[in-house]
């Protein structure tokens, strides 16, 4: 999944589905790449579970899909929830010597 938006222009994709569901030539039309580059972009993203489609007329319109989407948000999620308590604990350890070393050069003084 993480592949899936690792690259520019499936993320400016989403972006544009964020603001409304497109079909192939809308998203064509903002982007700087073709058609038939959009569409294997879109197959990435569908096959990733971060876009679904559904047909309307002769095109299809894409829109973001919230279960692929609420998959991705809850592994954000927990990854930076673990480096902030890793930066807390680090932060505190700093602290903690900073704090030992004062202390120590205090005592030493006359």
């Amino acid at each position: 999944m993480l592949e899936a938006i690792g690259d520019g222009t499936r993320r400016a994709i989403l972006d544009l589905l964020a603001r409304s569901p497109r079909s192939v030539g809308e998203l064509a039309a903002e982007l700087p790449v073709t058609r038939p580059a959009v569409s294997l972009h879109l197959k990435v993203l569908r096959d990733a579970r971060l876009v679904a489609s559904s047909p309307a007329g002769t095109r299809n319109v894409y829109r973001l899909d919230p279960t692929g989407l609420a998959v991705l948000r809850r592994y954000l999620d927990r990854m930076w929830a673990a480096a902030l308590d890793r930066f807390a604990a680090a932060a505190e350890a700093a602290h903690a010597t900073e704090t030992t070393t004062r202390a120590t050069r205090g005592a030493e003084r006359p």
